[in-house]
């Protein structure tokens, strides 16, 4: 059973890449701005929804059956740390230049890391497959941090917390 509790200050984000085009565009970005771990991080958010469909009989107010549908993996970070990073994990080689023509989206892995300072044999981790990043925001406020955001869609997520022996 679970019983450790996690802070913020208890985790971790990195980049991890698969092969592929997709994935080499994006190994590139992590390798070129060492994004294990991804620093200045804050407000991440992972959001994981499964479109149930009930199914309404006729004469009926409740629903009669559920079925599960589409699971849609989706989130965002926000990060005070600007050096183009997150945006080049976006545009790969837009981030330098506009090509000729079409060109392959970095696709990578987010791995989310928790581990409790006072409980350092059980750690958890949450791993969000298939990233692509969909929209990058930068906020240059008046008397503020500067923060850049970025969302980002996913194939699926996997969770995994070992247990101390």
């Amino acid at each position: 059973m679970a019983t450790t509790v996690y802070h913020g200050a208890d985790g971790t984000i990195s980049v991890a890449v698969d092969s592929g085009p997709a994935g080499d565009a994006a190994k590139t970005v992590a390798d070129t701005f060492s994004l294990t771990p991804v620093g200045r991080c804050t407000g991440v958010t992972v959001n994981v929804t499964n479109d149930v469909k009930a199914f309404h009989e006729l004469g009926q107010r409740f629903a009669t059956d559920l079925r599960p549908g589409n699971i849609n993996v989706s989130g965002s970070i926000q990060r005070a740390y600007v050096n183009g990073a997150l945006l080049r994990l976006m545009l790969g080689e837009a981030g330098d230049s506009r090509p000729a023509g079409a060109f392959v989206g970095p696709q990578f892995n987010l791995s989310l890391e928790m581990k409790n300072p006072a409980d350092p044999d059980n750690p958890a981790s949450i791993t969000v497959m298939g990233v692509q990043i969909s929209a990058w925001n930068y906020t240059l406020p008046e008397d503020d941090f500067v923060m850049e955001n970025v969302d980002f869609r996913a194939l699926w997520v996997k969770t995994e917390e070992k247990k101390a022996n």
